[in-house]
């Protein structure tokens, strides 16, 4: 069968980007540089193209004098494993020697350069990640990797058992990929050494499974392809879930209220992923939102908004509407997340000092007049003025 004619990237804008041409006009020097995977990826998709790394001849060292030379900045971010980060005008560019693998472990891997193109084609995870593109925008594809973009296929380079076995995480990945660029079902080969293998995902670090976890959860076709991992009894390897695939499709995409929902022990997740603080105080909020519906009268609805906040309100109408039987082109629904872009919470407009200047002493009375003043004021739907409030301090003195 004749070779695919492969298309060219020379219009493309990411890649005629002026920085861009200048890092690898430098970096041509002496060696052969192109851009790698996930750029290339990108574009043949027709997706956007976010980060640009580039693959070189060149060993590490050699990066490094030439950037230096030409007033970029370096950083050895992984030069034990052939990665320099050279950035220019404020673009950043990790730029890897071309290696194999020498040692793997599951985990991390023993590497070592190679000027090689294919070679190194054939250490990468997935065919549609092992092509490159050099300055001009003509494809070199070693694995018949835009076969696979045109049919829309996530496959290993080479047997899948072997490059699961170099790097478990590249189960995560499979389905990952799956889920943003895959259609049909997942490749047959992969798929059964995804099963067949899933205890080794047990062996990776918290962080490396949460990075792939959050990025999983925000794919277009996540919640599908969570399912397909759950009853494959490969997602119960990585944390023990709900089966709540119905909210899930409801949800928006969000990985830390689709993970909230998808686990079965939300608070355990700060330490088994180890979240950042962030993602955990939203995790531990979501435990506790209110049910909220479009039974809410509206002095009810601004009330709730006032006292739980906008983000917490928009959760919770999210995750009511998601559980709820409406549909999700419901105009109810709607008016109720849109609340807050039509009424601004209000400030209440007393403080300790105005208190103090009524003639109440410095103390824990200051704070339960405060508090019963406001109630009053949210219980009269926040119109009563600062004037008002003012008038009504006499009645809490003793």
């Amino acid at each position: 069968m004749p070779k695919r004619e492969l298309p060219s990237l020379v219009g493309e804008a990411w890649l005629n980007e002026p920085r861009l041409q200048h890092v690898l006009r430098v970096l041509n020097n002496g060696g052969v540089t192109r851009v790698a995977g996930g750029a290339v990826r990108n574009a043949l998709l027709g997706a956007p193209v976010a980060d640009v790394d580039l693959a070189t001849t060149l060993v590490p060292d050699k990066v490094l004098r030439l950037a230096k030379a030409a007033g970029f900045g370096v950083h050895p971010t992984g030069i034990e494993h052939g990665t320099v980060t050279v950035t220019h005008d404020g673009a950043a560019f990790e730029v890897t020697t071309l290696r194999l693998d020498i040692e793997t472990d599951g985990r991390r891997a023993v590497v070592a350069f190679t000027e090689d193109w294919a070679e190194d084609a054939a250490r990468r995870d997935f065919t549609i990640n092992a092509m490159y593109c050099d300055a001009l925008g003509e494809i070199y594809d070693f694995t018949d990797g835009y076969a696979d973009i045109l049919k829309r296929k996530v496959r290993f380079v080479g047997r899948p058992s072997q490059r699961i076995e170099e790097d478990y995480l590249r189960i995560l990945r499979f389905f990952r990929f799956q889920a943003f660029y895959g259609k049909g079902k997942p490749d047959e080969a992969g798929f059964k050494a995804c099963v067949r293998l899933r205890a080794g995902l047990r062996t990776l670090s918290a962080e490396r499974v949460r990075q792939e976890l959050l990025k999983l959860l925000v794919a277009p076709h996540a919640v599908k392809i969570l399912k397909v991992m759950a009853e494959a009894g490969i997602f119960k390897v990585v944390l023990p879930h709900t089966d709540e695939w119905r909210v899930l499709c409801r949800l928006p995409i969000d990985a830390v209220v689709r993970l909230f929902v998808l686990a079965r022990e939300p608070a355990t997740l700060k330490e088994r992923l180890r979240l950042s603080n962030a993602d955990a105080v939203r995790l531990q909020s979501l435990s506790s939102v209110p049910e909220v519906s479009p039974a809410l009268m509206e002095t009810e609805r601004r009330r709730l908004l006032y006292h739980v906040g906008v983000a917490v309100w928009r959760d919770a109408v999210h995750l009511s509407w998601a559980k709820s039987r409406a549909k999700m082109d419901d105009v109810r629904w709607s008016n109720l997340l849109a609340l807050p872009a039509h009424w601004t919470v209000p400030v209440f407009p007393l403080k300790g000092a105005d208190i103090l200047s009524a003639g109440f002493v410095a103390g824990p009375e200051v704070g339960q007049v405060l508090s019963a003043l406001e109630d009053w004021w949210v219980s009269g739907d926040f119109a009563p003025t600062k004037d008002d409030l003012l008038a009504r301090v006499g009645r809490y003195r003793e």
